[in-house]
């Protein structure tokens, strides 16, 4: 049962990878928006086949997925899941990290600051791209099969655009460029989705006010304002704004 959980997690960052393969193929001939349109529309596609293939159960989704056992541990205890999640998650963060400060994270710096003139070094961009799209589609159904083994569940809400952007904004609310950043973002995304509800019914038992019963149902609102607030005063981000005021004073302490 070990084995078939783990092929199982295999499964699901090789389908996804090769998927990242197919649409990738397709997106990275385009540039800005409309390879943002491209993928949106790639992903609405797949979406509508997951809403209609059998296989997935449709609107219910697949229900009731067996956590067995992985390398022995028995997954069916949640501090036994809550490791190997833990030890996936930081594998692959450590993935990411060595493939950003390897000669290939280096070119992809290079095509994001200045693609022409990394095209005119005589770097295949467009093979750079594809490969970057094929990794973090991978990452992305690694991420996916975890979430399945801890709800046991895997619902349409995953293939939806909204989780693209969710994704998105956790990146921009923690601060794009930076490796910390998006994990930040993401613990900040979580937390509020979870106990904004609460914040609002202690607010509500302080201050007599019954108004801020209701965000617990506004949590969208909620996250949509900190992302407005992030974009009016944080351009880079919470980590991107703290480590360029960290390199501001570095500089001043020099000078």
């Amino acid at each position: 049962m070990g084995l078939v959980n783990f092929f199982g997690l295999l499964f699901g960052t090789g389908i996804a990878a090769v998927m990242g393969l197919i649409i990738g193929g397709l997106a990275i001939r385009r540039s800005g928006i409309y390879f943002a349109m491209i993928t949106l529309a790639m992903a609405q596609m797949v979406y509508f086949f997951f809403l209609q293939a059998p296989f997935t159960g449709g609107e219910d989704g697949l229900q009731g997925i067996p956590r067995g056992t992985l390398l022995g541990f028995d997954l069916n205890k949640d501090i036994n899941l809550y490791y190997v999640i833990l030890t996936i998650s930081l594998a692959a963060y450590a993935l990411i990290w060595r493939i950003v400060c390897s000669p290939f994270g280096q070119v992809l710096g290079a095509i994001r600051e200045n693609e022409p003139r990394a095209i005119s070094l005589g770097y295949k961009v467009e093979h750079f791209k594809l490969v970057t799209f094929i990794l973090s589609a991978g990452l992305a159904g690694l991420a996916g099969a975890m979430k399945s083994l801890v709800f046991v569940s895997a619902t349409l809400g995953d293939a939806a655009w909204q989780m693209s952007g969710l994704v998105v904004l956790m990146t921009l609310i923690g601060g794009l460029g930076t490796l910390i950043g998006p994990v930040v973002g993401a613990f900040i995304v979580v937390i509020l989705e979870n106990k904004v509800g609460d914040f609002g019914h202690y607010l509500s038992q302080v201050t007599g006010i019954q108004a801020f019963q209701i965000l617990g149902e506004s949590v969208t609102i909620v996250i949509g304002l900190i992302f407005i607030l992030c974009v009016m005063t944080f351009r880079r981000g919470i980590v991107g704004e703290l480590l360029n005021l960290v390199r501001i004073r570095q500089q001043t302490q020099t000078n």
